[in-house]
């Protein structure tokens, strides 16, 4: 069986027997996000086949469920997020002792890696069910029957996450060692188990039950369950090095404490982000429905870019990991770089797209004349985001190859400056014409003002949401420029 091109890679880290890779910096970054690239792909049409199906759904209120939708995106996001807290740490830790050629101890961390996935899935789920996701969608200001809409679907994403924890592990650690095809595949049988599901459960074909909104999120969750056990069942028969065995299924606290030394920071940043999108959606969902709705679709569209910024993160996340482990320094700069330079590349073409293309891109999900108020709001944003797609392309890339290094704390402060220092009072400023100002004080809020901004709606946030885009990309640019996270240990 031919052997993908990252195996080049790995051997060459660990007989580190000379200062040049096997390969061109670009032929391995494409090498290692090409399937990255086509499992985001895969990911964007189940988000696509998912927004179809909510905009085309028979119901009184479907801007409510719309608006639903886009809170649930934000939960299902926060999920992402959560998942950090195992994911970067065993990217890392698994690179590191590859590229070192300690590939016992790769296989120690993978083990270590499943059971952490276990327990923080097991916790995820007894929060939402013990009233955290009803208490986060009051948070975020959704009201009557979309916050009802979001709650229900929400709780059957918690409701069966373990399985969604292993897979990303499972995934995360095979990407460490240098495989990304193999995650490529198990991803890509969820979303093509994923739509099926959706659309059965959400129109009721055949023998499945007519479950509407709700039915999409229970095919999203039964796809994962698949998605888990696959990934566990490729682990068990051996990738890439990588054999579990149950004998090494005992908590190991030394390890474990090095997968959260990495994985903390970059969860606290991760979920600091999850923080400032919810306290930017609440803010959103102050517009009205038909704002809020225009945001999620907008943001649909616009995560075709993140997600293809994410897959030359990944790459850049190998091979920076790999390349200090087997103590090459330079080539894992260059392998930043590149990955940056090619996805950037990518990134500004989608951008291109979703300027041209902005209004045939609305009216996919908003066919009915009821829904034109949805897309004269969100065209607007949709061409401006267009412009930040460089800044953001140094963001998504930059922040994956500091991580691949083990440098993830430093970058929290950037998160907390681009959000809560220019994106919120931005977007306050920018969207509403008058205000408050609330500021808790022990267990009183001191309400200030009224302050006057200038009313722009939507397309003010989102020029707070570029501004902060800009601001944290130029952070972690000069944060890799610079170098310091060559000497980072893990």
């Amino acid at each position: 069986m031919n052997q993908p091109a990252t195996v080049e890679l790995t051997t060459a880290a660990s007989a580190a027997s000379g200062p040049a890779l096997p390969a061109p910096s670009w032929r391995l970054v494409i090498a290692l996000a090409m399937p990255v690239l086509a499992q985001q792909g895969l990911a964007f049409l189940v988000l696509l086949s998912d927004r179809w199906l909510a905009g085309h759904l028979v119901v009184s209120d479907q801007a409510a469920v719309q608006a639903a939708q886009t809170t649930a995106h934000y939960l299902a996001w926060f999920i992402t997020c959560y998942n950090v807290l195992v994911t970067v740490g065993s990217t890392a830790l698994v690179a590191r002792f590859i590229g070192a050629s300690e590939r016992r101890r790769a296989v120690e961390v993978t083990h270590q890696a499943l059971l952490l996935a276990v327990v923080l899935g097991a916790a995820a789920t007894a929060w939402a069910f013990l009233g955290g996701v009803r208490w986060m969608v009051d948070l975020l200001k959704l009201r009557d029957a979309a916050a009802d809409y979001a709650t229900d679907y929400a709780l059957i994403l918690f409701g069966l996450i373990v399985f969604q924890t292993i897979e990303v592990a499972s995934v995360a650690c095979l990407v460490g060692a240098g495989d990304t095809r193999t995650g490529m595949w198990i991803m890509a049988g969820v979303a093509l188990i994923n739509v099926p599901l959706a659309w059965g459960f959400s129109r009721g074909y055949g023998p499945l039950p007519n479950l509407g909104f709700i039915g999409i999120a229970l095919g999203t969750a039964l796809s994962h369950v698949l998605g888990g056990t696959a990934g566990v069942i490729v682990l068990a028969r051996g990738r890439f090095g990588l054999k579990l065995s149950p004998t090494l299924f005992w908590p190991r606290l030394d390890l474990l404490y090095r997968l959260l030394r990495v994985s903390v920071p970059a969860g606290l940043d991760s979920l600091s982000v999850v923080v400032g999108q919810f306290w930017f959606l609440s803010l959103v969902n102050q517009l009205g429905n038909e704002a809020s709705s225009a945001h999620g679709i907008a943001l649909v569209w616009e995560g075709l870019g993140y997600l293809s910024g994410a897959a030359f993160g990944t790459a850049a996340m190998t091979l920076v990991g790999q390349n200090l482990g087997a103590r090459r320094p330079h080539q894992a700069t260059r392998a930043g770089w590149m990955a940056f330079a090619l996805g950037c590349a990518v990134m500004t073409g989608m951008g291109l797209t979703f300027y041209s293309f902005a209004y045939p891109m609305f009216w996919l999900f908003c066919p009915n004349p009821g829904q034109a108020d949805i897309i004269a709001t969100g065209v607007p944003a949709l061409r401006l985001i267009a412009f930040a797609m460089p800044p953001l392309a140094a963001m998504i890339i930059f922040t994956s190859a500091l991580r691949g290094a083990g440098d993830t704390r430093v970058p929290v402060l950037f998160t907390w400056v681009g959000f809560f220092l220019v994106r919120i009072p931005l977007a306050y400023y920018l969207s509403l014409g008058e205000f408050p100002l609330i500021v808790p004080v022990y267990f009183y809020e001191l309400e200030l003002g009224p302050f006057h901004g200038l009313d722009l709606g939507l397309y003010g946030c989102w020029l707070a949401m570029c501004a902060d885009i800009l601001v944290r990309g130029l952070f972690f640019l000069a944060r890799f420029a610079r170098g310091a996270w060559q000497r980072q240990r893990v």
